[in-house]
């Protein structure tokens, strides 16, 4: 009978660890710029890892999209805000960060970088501006994520 407990007990443990550790790449509202604009390029999520981030180590964000019309590159313009204050701005080549050019239909923006150790921890908004290669904005939208105390040994 002790063997049944204990072995119930682990796996409860275990369960509760994975519940945990597991949620690594988790999904994030995002809204639109102009709630009622009609963009070409229509976001169906973003997709962080991990989540929450961890300074020092490398991030991803994945961007899952939809356009109706090809697109033979263009610009990302991403702008960061930590509690509320423009904090960075940076601007990317779309294809850098996807396959150009881009066919009608789903494709993703993925966009991996490393912050430094020193980022203080905390809730970030992002906007991002796409851009076709006539500098036409396709589509803007905004979401939040955190950066979480976690920092990588070689950082501290």
């Amino acid at each position: 009978m002790e063997m049944i407990q204990y072995n119930r007990f682990t796996a409860h443990l275990l369960l509760l660890s994975l519940i945990l550790v597991v949620p690594l790449a988790v999904a994030t509202d995002v809204q639109y710029c102009d709630k009622q604009g009609e963009y070409d390029v229509k976001v169906q999520g973003v997709e962080i890892s991990p989540n929450p981030i961890a300074r020092g180590q490398p991030a991803t964000f994945s961007i899952a999209a939809t356009t109706g019309a090809a697109i033979d590159g263009g610009k990302l313009v991403i702008e960061v805000a930590y509690f509320g204050w423009h904090i960075h701005s940076e601007t990317h080549d779309l294809c850098d960060e996807t396959s150009c050019p881009v066919s009608t239909g789903d494709f993703v923006v993925s966009h991996s970088q490393v912050l430094p150790g020193y980022t203080p921890p905390g809730p970030y908004s992002l906007k991002m501006k796409m851009f076709d290669a006539n500098k036409r904005e396709l589509t803007c939208i905004g979401f939040d994520f955190s950066i979480g105390f976690a920092s990588s040994v070689a950082d501290s």
